[in-house]
């Protein structure tokens, strides 16, 4: 029955041939998720706020979040409401590289809202442990990454940015570098998620990104004439994508400065997985390095932060991820989530220049 939603009308009804176009399905999934999450977002919050879902902050963090205390949290189930729905609505539901993104999105989602359950249950920043956290995450990875290994069409090759006779067939070992990319990029943005629109922000530019990666890949013309991965059926992930931009700004709208909901570990893992999941898809896994710049550098603030302390017992950072390091240095909450904001975009746009840069 899911089948029979909309993608397939375009063959029953001739005044619906428009739905035939990627790019037409891509645009009303952004608008249906940002309708969905307008429309539902002020239940969630008021659902939230009555079940006493509120956001526990760690003493050792920043005096200036003490405020905070107390926010509904697991706002990311929003984020995946607005995702899942126009997903199912708009894309080709006959296409696995959906199957598989979406099995990501919300396997890791399920991962998070167990997590963030045991920190409102414990009323403490403890949620499960990290290694519980990261099993879990590299089970679901494994299996989309196998899944993915074993589909025919699917490649096993590596495409590296600015090298275009550089195309290294991983074979076998492919798989354990898809969960590398996946649970890498979900950990990355879970990091970023610690200041009012920090992290959503730097998603949405990232979605769009890949929205247009998705769509060349797929276009075996476009791909040829780029000199980039061509990924048979891959352009049916802009729909997804561009849900997860529609879905990105509703969420905004709630979660800007100052935030009247948290999207928690519910909605950071399962949006960072979702966009690992369509890199290693697309084949431009080592771009995401460009483009989630904003996450790899807060990911890699923490490594550093954590191996100077062991090593040499000296901090590099007065706190991390790097985003409180800036706080501590008296930089107010607004001017560090836009200044972002605008890293990310720049580094979107350096990542869309390797597709003429070969």
């Amino acid at each position: 029955m899911l089948y029979h939603l909309l993608y397939p009308l375009h063959t029953e009804f001739s005044a619906l041939y428009v739905f035939r176009f990627i790019t037409f399905r891509a645009i009303y999934a952004t608008i249906t998720a940002l309708v969905i999450a307008f429309i539902i977002g002020p239940w969630v919050i008021e659902k939230l706020s009555m079940l006493q879902i509120g956001q526990t902050i760690r003493k050792v963090g920043p005096e200036s979040h003490f405020k905070k205390e107390g926010t509904p949290t697991m706002g990311g189930t929003l984020i995946l409401l607005a995702i899942v729905g126009p997903t199912l609505l708009w894309a080709d539901l006959t296409n696995l590289y959906v199957w598989v993104t979406l099995l990501v999105t919300v396997g890791f989602g399920v991962v998070g809202f167990m997590d963030d359950y045991r920190k409102v249950k414990r009323k403490s920043s403890d949620g499960l442990s990290a290694r519980q956290k990261m099993l879990w995450l590299m089970l679901i990875s494994l299996v989309a990454a196998s899944i993915l290994y074993v589909y025919p069409p699917f490649q096993t090759t590596l495409a590296f940015p600015f090298f275009k006779g550089v195309v290294p067939d991983l074979g076998i070992f492919y798989i354990p570098f898809a969960m590398v990319v996946i649970v890498g990029a979900s950990n990355a943005v879970n990091l970023t998620d610690g200041l009012d629109g920090l992290a959503i922000g730097p998603m949405i530019i990232a979605s769009g990104t890949y929205l247009l990666f998705a769509y060349l890949a797929g276009n075996a013309r476009l791909a040829e004439y780029l000199q980039i991965s061509s990924v048979q059926g891959a352009g049916e992930l802009a729909v997804l994508c561009g849900a997860m931009v529609g879905a990105g700004l509703g969420f905004l709208w709630f979660n800007t400065y100052p935030a009247q909901v948290f999207m928690g570990d519910v909605g950071s893992l399962s949006l960072g997985g979702a966009l690992g999941t369509i890199a290693v898809i697309t084949k431009q896994e080592i771009v995401l390095v460009i483009v989630g710049g904003i996450f790899v550098v807060e990911a890699l603030s923490v490594i550093f932060q954590v191996t100077s302390f062991r090593l040499y017992g000296k901090r590099i950072f007065r706190m991390a991820p790097i985003h409180h390091h800036f706080e501590l240095k008296g930089w107010p909450e607004p001017k560090i989530i836009v200044r972002f904001w605008i890293i990310s975009i720049i580094l979107a746009l350096v990542a869309l220049s390797t597709l003429k840069l070969r």
